[in-house]
């Protein structure tokens, strides 16, 4: 609907169209005759008659400038311009157009925001007020400028529109050409918007809903980066459905910024599937929403019927126990996705769902695909932004053919890709090793995940309901301590490969060298079981790097390098020993930079068929419990530090791992300071 810049402008057209459309829709109860409104809705026409040439020199004359080309030929058709959009009630021709007064000092205030560091763009912004040629006769205290010093290869000359209550930089526009179709959008969506009027229809109208109609049918055979685009340009001039569809897409792209489904999801049809993607993203954490009804609902004037709706979401939300539902067969693949998610199958779940994708059924006309999964805490971290964008581009519903795409996996093979993940929550400090993480996991053949609490876990012997790592270690029973001797941990589980189940902790306490039980011995009454502990060099006692196998109740055997120093015990399979997993140890070296545990973390792979899920480890929700203690109780004459709900000071800290670290030489240990 706009010409580019450099080419024939056809102003006449345009404008006719503009003010036939104006005068349908004109509204004498206005109250704007004053400025001739009923003598253009009578003539059909918002401008003024032809400028004569010699005008237009004239006024390049008294400006000492020549027009931009837009400007010069939109004169030639009209002196001037009733109703420039909602705001700018008329714009000057020949006679009104001159130089920018800066009566309000904007040069001034604007300039207070320029640095050395201030781009090109941000220095012609703010300095505009200073050169401009203002358009803007009769406005609701809005500028239309056009500025001589932003020039493009066609002599076009930018124009800035800016307002104090819109609070924001002045608005660019490319050239006054491109300025009269921002108008003409305002105008358009307006009127479409104001529930006062009779209904707004025309052939810019019909052009534009059939658009949308088009573009709906793109989104569901997969075109949808076409399908957002023709939206885009529907929602600017304000057609029904437009933005509630192109918010749909947006919000699967990850751009959430001022997007509500434009009141779709106050729909009882709809509400079922969008309210909670909205309550997901603000409301549960907002602290609103209660009995008597919600605060800042994200639909305040709702019906009864979706406000329950509205409730019963936010309840589950806030409980963690929000499932996404669906129906028909896609339905069905939802289900099997979330089993799986909850043991840690992200990519099995996301092929679940993708295959299925092409059986999805749109809940009405207005919707375009299944937002509702970003809202499932076990399957919206599914959605990476490739995997979203993937499902936008499958074909689904009725416009479902052709094939659907590979789905690509997220999750590296093995246990190697932990040495790369960054650091988390230290109590004291943080590593000093690229930010690296200690953690520690323990891996259970012939087991699933849900019996590992009866076989190490502290006495609850149920599993908690899948969060995220950060909740569970905020929970008000995770990870409390009873003494320095009590290693309790919060772990998360789930399947580590064909026949395994894992239990992971990323936060694990200090390593006790000398009252360490491997809960591997435990763990092994049906099979193998595998413990591997890691942490970084703290306070100079060295890197960690631990391993501990056991089967059937018995430790067959164990590795530990702590610094310089590497213990050992049992017959340790030639492709896991310490010596060729870190021989800077052997070599009378210590392990301060961890190299090496990538090769041992592929060789514990490797030699045991396991694998950890990243994406469900370092973005999902998983179930947890809590184990019981990693250390012995303290024997008799041994002192211990109680526990406090305070981080433990650094110095202290440093002492207690000293005396842990430090070799059994019968020597009196010192007391660690009393806690809070």
């Amino acid at each position: 609907m706009t010409e580019t810049a450099g080419t024939r402008y056809d102003w006449q057209g345009f404008l006719t169209r503009w003010s036939g459309e104006w005068a349908d829709a004109y509204d004498p109860e206005e109250g704007r005759d004053a400025r001739g409104d009923a003598e253009a809705c009578e003539a059909r026409w918002l401008g003024f008659a032809p400028t004569a040439p010699e005008r237009v020199a004239a006024l390049e004359e008294r400006l000492g400038k020549r027009l931009p080309p837009s400007y010069r030929t939109f004169l030639a058709i009209t002196d001037g311009w009733r109703h420039a959009g909602h705001f700018v009630y008329r714009l000057a021709g020949t006679e009104q157009a001159d130089w920018y007064e800066d009566d309000a000092g904007l040069a001034e205030i604007f300039g207070e925001y320029l640095d050395e560091d201030s781009t090109p763009e941000e220095v012609l912004e703010a300095t505009i007020w200073t050169r401009a040629l203002e358009l803007a006769v009769e406005s609701d205290v809005v500028s239309v400028l056009l500025d001589p010093q932003d020039v493009d290869e066609h002599g076009e000359w930018a124009v800035y529109t800016w307002a104090p209550w819109r609070g924001c930089p002045p608005e660019r526009h490319a050239s006054f050409w491109e300025y009269m179709h921002d108008a003409y959008r305002e105008f358009h969506s307006m009127r479409a918007r104001a529930d006062d009027r009779p209904g707004f229809e025309n052939a810019t109208t019909r052009e534009l809903d059939e658009r949308v109609a088009t573009a709906r049918r793109d989104a569901l055979r997969g075109a949808h980066e076409r399908a957002e685009a023709a939206l885009a340009e529907a929602q600017e001039f304000g057609r029904p459905r437009a933005r509630a569809l192109r918010d749909q897409i947006k919000w699967l792209l990850g751009d959430r910024y001022a997007r509500n489904f434009d009141g779709l999801a106050g729909d009882p049809v709809y509400a079922p599937e969008l309210l909670p993607v909205l309550l997901a993203e603000d409301g549960a954490q907002a602290g609103y929403g209660d009995d008597d009804g919600p605060f800042g609902s994200p639909v305040p004037a709702a019906s009864d019927e979706v406000r329950a709706l509205e409730r019963a979401a936010l309840r589950e939300l806030r409980a963690g126990t929000y499932a996404y539902t669906a129906a028909g067969p896609f339905g069905d693949a939802v289900r099997t996705a979330r089993e799986q998610a909850r043991w840690g199958g992200t990519d099995a779940a996301w092929r679940t769902l993708l295959a299925a994708l092409p059986g999805w059924q749109a809940l009405g006309p207005d919707h375009i695909a299944p937002v509702g999964l970003v809202a499932d805490p076990l399957l919206g971290p599914l959605l990476t932004p490739d995997r979203a964008r993937t499902l936008l581009a499958t074909p689904r519903g009725e416009e479902a053919t052709g094939a659907v795409a590979e789905a690509v996996d997220e999750d590296p093979e093995g246990l190697a890709w932990l040495v790369e993940q960054p650091g988390l929550a230290w109590l004291v400090e943080q590593p000093r090793d690229g930010g690296r993480r200690a953690y520690r996991f323990l891996l259970v053949e012939g087991v699933e995940p849900a019996a590992l609490p009866a076989l190490v876990g502290s006495g609850d012997e149920e599993l908690r309901a899948p969060t995220t790592r950060q909740d569970a270690r905020e929970a008000p029973s995770a990870g409390s301590v009873s003494s320095s001797y009590g290693d309790e941990a919060t772990v998360a589980v789930g399947r580590a490969g064909p026949g395994w189940s894992f239990a992971f902790d990323d936060e694990p306490q200090p390593f006790d060298q000398t009252r360490f039980v491997s809960p591997a011995v435990a763990a092994s009454r049906h099979g193998r079981a595998v413990v591997v502990w890691s942490a970084p060099d703290m306070f100079d006692l060295g890197a960690l790097f631990h391993l501990s196998v056991a089967e059937h109740g018995t430790e067959k055997y164990a590795f530990t390098v702590f610094g310089a120093r590497c213990e050992r015990s049992g017959e340790i399979p030639p492709a896991l020993l310490p010596e060729l997993l870190f021989p800077e140890v052997g070599e009378g070296g210590r392990y301060e930079e961890r190299h090496g545990e990538a090769a041992a973390l592929t060789a514990v792979a490797t030699a045991f068929g396991t694998t950890l899920p990243r994406l469900a480890l370092t973005r999902g929700r998983l179930h947890t419990f809590t184990t019981r203690s990693w250390t012995r109780p303290p024997g008799p004459g041994e002192v211990y530090a109680t526990a406090t709900l305070e981080p433990l000071d650094p110095d202290t800290v440093r002492l207690l791992l000293a005396q842990r670290c430090a070799p059994d030489d019968g020597a009196e240990p010192q007391r660690a300071p009393d806690g809070p």
